[in-house]
């Protein structure tokens, strides 16, 4: 479910890129005109909004806000206002322009295992356009050993995501996944290979046939050492395809309750996900942390990041 409030009667995309228009002029920039618009359009109709803006003032509305913004609101307003696949593209491209730690490799394989082929594939194709190479070639540059052979494919494959399900296979492969956890195999091109091109539902039944035979859950038996960061990365792998509300709560649990906010991780999330899943994300936050999410961000951020944050969350000031 998603956390997005569209008003049944909006203005016509003309008239919102003049309001926006209008926020940029003066004294100072009107930051609460550009939240009330933008954070109540969804994809299709920001993306209208921005070519009437270029049609009318021969700029991208990106490149008006870029001048306008700063900080942490001119990120999330940024990020916004981008289509999923443009967006997903700039983060892909962040995760792996910088030296590539753990936290790039889990927005990596955060994007490749959240999104659906089809969305995949459309952040490939934004990439290819934006930067005019493939993910995969900055991917495999950019990683190396385990971590390059489980990121490479996941962000390669193009899976099924029908509803079939082969009950002979996926007893025969939770036995070989078995076996090469049993070994400390992980980096096994066969645990790699299921991992990175079977459907969600095919895999949902392998882990689950994992479960039943073998009395632990694939990843409880992946925690053999809990500070190996490839490990965690195959744990989170797991959890983005079978429970992704899980995996996104940790993230803002993470991001949110630690000493010093992380405001890009909590920023990726709200963005991405507004559209998409958040409010399961929300439930899942509030039943984990017994707190509503949206009372932990406006405890934990401010100002203008945080009207945009709420907005996005579905709730205004």
């Amino acid at each position: 479910m998603a956390t997005l409030k569209v008003p049944a009667q909006i203005p016509s995309p003309e008239d919102d890129s003049e309001q926006l228009r209008k926020a940029f002029q003066g004294w100072g920039t009107d930051e609460g005109l550009i939240v009330k618009i933008l954070s109540h359009r969804n994809s299709a109709q920001r993306e209208l909004i921005r070519a009437a803006y270029a049609s009318a003032h021969g700029e991208d509305l990106l490149t008006s806000l870029d001048k306008e913004l700063s900080s942490d609101f001119e990120r999330i307003v940024m990020l916004w206002t981008l289509g999923p696949a443009e967006r997903d593209a700039l983060l892909a491209h962040e995760a792996t322009k910088k030296k590539v730690t753990s936290p790039n490799n889990f927005i990596l394989m955060e994007i490749a295992c959240t999104r659906s082929p089809l969305e995949l594939f459309k952040t490939k194709q934004a990439y290819q356009a934006r930067y005019k190479r493939s993910i995969e070639e900055d991917v495999a540059y950019h990683t190396s050993g385990d971590f390059r052979r489980l990121l490479v494919p996941l962000v390669s494959t193009f899976r099924y995501v029908g509803d079939d399900v082969n009950t002979t296979l996926a007893k025969t492969e939770a036995k070989i996944l078995h076996e090469k956890i049993a070994d400390k195999a992980y980096g096994d091109e066969e645990l790699i290979r299921i991992l990175t091109t079977r459907s969600k539902t095919q895999l949902n039944a392998t882990l689950n046939h994992y479960n039943n035979e073998y009395g632990n859950s694939i990843t409880k038996d992946l925690k053999t050492d809990p500070d190996n960061e490839y490990l965690k990365l195959l744990r989170s792998t797991i959890k983005c395809f079978i429970f992704p509300e899980k995996y996104f709560e940790k993230v803002l649990r993470l991001a949110i309750n630690k000493m010093g906010t992380d405001e890009w991780a909590l920023t990726r999330v709200v963005t991405t996900r507004a559209e998409v899943d958040l409010q399961r994300i929300a439930d899942e936050y509030q039943r984990r942390n017994s707190v509503p999410l949206d009372i932990a961000v406006s405890k934990d951020t401010s100002g203008d990041y945080k009207d945009m944050l709420l907005a996005l969350l579905g709730r205004e000031e």
